[in-house]
């Protein structure tokens, strides 16, 4: 029987997360091939393109000893050439794990359902938990702690934000959140996430006001205006968006000592300005790099057979 499943940064306790963001550093620190997963594979299925996920999802499976298989969306047709259960129990009968890039949130769920092994969710329209788990880490490096930083996200309230939101109640990070009307995060993802909050110390406000954000943040981030699937939006998300840009003047506002994350791929000139993301603030490429470690991470707890030791 699998031991569980990825799909949302929703579902973890704090416990789980802190235990995640350790092995992550340790795996990190003493980066070497280990055997932990051998002979164990993962498949990634991907509906949409990828560089980091696809790439730190493979090396993480080669540096645990085990191997991944990438099926693209002309290979599966996930949903569509075939149906969601039948792939899940197709892919059951030959892998040990499923990594799953999908546009819309249901189609791993149902996966998740079906399926006799793991399931990571890597990307979906309502949260991207790997994602969340690397910026915690990026966090954790630079400042030592999570409690109390404050961290200020400009943009959409996309799935990138509400892993972010979901991760403050975990960990007691002082979140505050700035989108346009109509762009803010999912309520029910704010209201779970404060009730965990008020026992963690983290706290969650949402404004539409960017200079909110940014004014005495420990760091700032961003995503795109415009997501994969959304492309036929981008003319009107350009306009919603053109004061939500993280420049040296937004970055002003935060403490001197503040830094920059950007989940990437970047839109330079729009969400992001050039010379903050090159700047010397910037950690989005270290922020980037830890996706590895943290998936190491979660692959050992959800695919290692005794993973006690390690998280």
């Amino acid at each position: 029987m699998k031991r569980g499943d990825l799909l949302s940064l929703g579902d973890l306790t704090p416990d789980r997360v802190h235990h995640l963001l350790s092995c992550a550093l340790e795996l990190k620190a003493n980066r070497r091939r280990l055997s932990y997963l051998a002979g164990k594979t993962l498949a990634l299925v991907f509906q949409k393109p990828s560089l980091r996920t696809r790439v730190s999802f493979d090396v993480a499976m080669e540096e645990l000893g085990g191997h991944a298989i990438y099926l693209g969306p002309d290979e599966v047709g996930l949903g569509k050439r075939e149906p969601i259960p039948d792939v899940a129990r197709v892919l059951s009968q030959y892998v040990d794990g499923v990594a799953a890039r999908v546009f819309r949130h249901g189609d791993i769920q149902e996966m998740a359902r079906t399926a006799a092994v793991p399931v990571i969710n890597a990307l979906s329209d309502f949260c991207h938990p790997c994602q969340g788990l690397a910026d915690l880490l990026t966090l954790r490096e630079h400042f030592g702690q999570l409690d109390g930083i404050r961290l200020g996200y400009i943009g959409d309230g996309n799935n990138v934000a509400h892993a972010l939101v979901f991760a403050a109640g975990k960990v007691g990070l002082h979140l505050t959140v700035a989108s346009p009307h109509g762009y803010q995060c999912d309520a029910a993802v704010v209201e779970q996430a404060r009730r965990e909050a008020a026992s963690t110390g983290g706290q969650i406000v949402l404004t539409s006001d960017p200079t909110e954000a940014a004014r005495d943040a420990d760091a700032l981030y961003t995503d795109v205006w415009t997501s994969m699937g959304q492309e036929h939006e981008t003319a009107r998300r350009r306009s919603d968006f053109v004061s939500y840009r993280i420049d040296q003047r937004l970055l002003d506002l935060a403490r001197p000592e503040a830094i920059v994350l950007h989940d990437l791929p970047a839109h330079r000139g729009e969400e992001i300005t050039d010379d903050v993301i090159e700047g010397p603030q910037s950690v989005v490429f270290q922020q980037a790099g830890n996706r590895l470690h943290a998936q190491k991470a979660v692959l050992l707890w959800l695919m290692a057979e005794a993973d006690e030791h390690v998280v």
